[in-house]
């Protein structure tokens, strides 16, 4: 075993297991990780502006576990202790529905990706593939990947998973590239275990990770026996260089002060590994040559990945209640349009859950005991996934207006001269803002501006005593032909079919925006800070 390798298997069973974010974020110092960012070396990851947000969100899913030890922990058969529900093997279609509601408290919580998901999917499907790979092989592979969970559960250690390769040309096989390095693969075997390499591409949580499991990452052939290769290995062993990733708006966390910031204490992470011939003993391989293998391996790990999208669900939870309290801050939560633009909202982010919660509660016994979501379900999500959070996001800034996305920096806010203008409605706003986040309804903002300003207007037609006067009749037909069954346009309904009908209700209203608000109140860094000006 290497010395890294020996140095982490040592932390996990003499000096206890990580129990605290605060322990978490000690755990990852002092590894000297070859991290390069903006052209330059990275001294100490852990400290650095732009990656620190993200070592916060990984941080939250252990204090998570002792804030709410039945959600975001369990007993496990290997440790015969609770470990965390993310290290879990899945021994029901509840332990993936718990994976689930889990996901989506931490979405509330962090507001963004918090890493952990790809190490916990890929546990679950390797259980089942090494069991079959050694009743089909006659390998041992499987009892190596218990061993292997199990240390990782007594040390409660994050796992990152490595799949997505660089491809070269994609119309070939990773046999068939002109470069072999396209495709992680195997470059030798010895008696102590095998060396690998080649490139992973924006893996998830890589840094933040305490080990690695290096997965093919298509279906492989006769010829790409080298590179059908998993295996786990420490973040910090020898051969291993990371290449962080942009993110969009990613140096804002840099910027300084509060409205700048963004996402002020939590982010997301990605970064390419390169592997310069990278050591795996043999104890820590579960695949080496057993091609006809790989494409079980990636259905399987994508079943479980995909269903777990879940927690976009919850940073949907997020934005809906931003957009609530923006909403709030301008006077116009009752206007109607306001009013269905956040039922929308909701609709598409409970259907995202909606259909990976499915998934997990329709899942299958496999021939190893562990459980697997159904494929159709998982897939459906993923779907969903691809499409549905933009409209959101859409919907979000429809309702903050163009200034969220293109306000003055701070600095020229904060500007003596620049910042006139501005600062003499900030103070209103920010208390507005905490209002709205504490769940108390802020007051409604009065206007400055002639009695003929777009703003004034606006709030005019927003008026429930002004609104039948400010409508014609034609505009009224055409609002209710929309929103219901009945064709208003060609006659066929009565008056009292006309007056019956009524807009979402406030009370369903209501309780989205209670939901929502809720997670926007835990939630209270860069997205409280990124409102704060709107009404200025």
């Amino acid at each position: 075993m290497t010395e890294p390798a020996a140095k982490a298997a040592a932390a996990a069973t003499e000096a206890g297991p990580i129990r605290t974010g605060a322990e978490y974020i000690r755990s990852l110092r002092g590894r000297k990780l070859k991290v390069y960012l903006f052209g330059e070396l990275v001294a100490e990851p852990v400290d650095h502006p732009v990656i620190r947000p993200s070592v916060n969100a990984v941080a939250e899913t252990y204090d998570l576990a002792l804030r709410d030890p039945e959600l975001a922990s369990t007993a496990s058969p290997y440790t015969n202790g609770r470990v965390n529900r993310f290290l879990h093997i899945a021994q029901s279609p509840e332990d993936l529905v718990k994976q689930n509601k889990m996901q989506r408290r931490l979405g509330q919580l962090t507001g963004t990706c918090f890493q952990r998901c790809v190490g916990m999917d890929a546990l679950n499907a390797l259980h089942s593939v090494t069991f079959e790979i050694d009743g089909q092989c006659g390998t041992a592979y499987h009892e190596r990947f218990k061993a292997f969970a199990a240390m990782a559960q007594r040390g409660n250690l994050v796992i990152g998973g490595a799949m997505t390769d660089v491809k070269g040309d994609r119309s070939k096989a990773p046999g068939a590239q002109a470069d072999p390095d396209m495709y992680v693969h195997i470059t030798r075997r010895t008696k102590d275990g095998i060396y690998i390499k080649g490139a992973k591409a924006h893996q998830t949580g890589c840094l933040n990770s305490h080990w690695l499991i290096v997965m093919p990452t298509i279906r492989l052939g006769p010829g790409d026996k080298d590179y059908a290769v998993v295996g786990a290995l420490p973040v910090d062993a020898p051969g291993i260089t990371y290449l962080y990733g942009r993110q969009s708006c990613d140096t804002r966390s840099m910027d300084g002060g509060d409205i700048d910031a963004g996402n002020a204490r939590f982010a997301g992470q990605e970064a390419m590994i390169v592997f310069d011939d990278a050591f795996i003993p043999w104890q820590r391989v579960f695949m080496d040559g057993e091609h006809e293998f790989a494409a079980m391996l990636v259905e399987r790990f994508t079943c479980y990945h995909r269903r777990s999208y879940v927690c976009k669900s919850g940073v949907g939870d997020v934005l809906i209640g931003a957009a609530a309290a923006i909403a709030d801050c301008n006077g116009v939560e009752k206007a109607s349009h306001v009013r269905d633009k956040l039922v929308e909202m909701t609709h598409l982010n409970e259907t995202i859950y909606g259909t990976g919660i499915s998934a997990s509660h329709q899942a299958t016994r496999m021939k190893s005991g562990v459980y697997l979501s159904d494929d159709m379900l998982s897939n459906v999500c993923k779907h969903h996934v691809t499409r549905l959070p933009y409209e959101i996001g859409r919907l979000a800034q429809d309702l903050a207006g163009g200034l969220m996305v293109t306000l003055p920096s701070e600095k020229d806010l904060r500007h003596p001269e620049a910042g006139a203008v501005n600062r003499a409605g900030a103070s209103d706003c920010v208390d507005n803002i905490a209002a709205a986040s504490s769940g108390v309804k802020p007051p409604r903002p009065t206007s400055t501006r002639t009695p003929t300003s777009r703003r004034t207007i606006f709030q005019t037609k927003c008026d429930p005593s002004t609104r039948k006067t400010m409508r014609s009749p034609a505009s009224t037909m055409s609002r209710v032909s929309r929103r219901t069954s009945v064709d208003f346009s060609s006659g066929s309904s009565s008056e009292k079919d006309r007056k019956s009908w009524k807009p979402t209700s406030r009370a369903a209203v209501a309780r989205i925006r209670a939901r929502s608000r809720s997670s926007f109140t835990h939630h209270t860094n860069g997205l409280a800070n990124a409102v704060r000006l709107r009404a200025t």
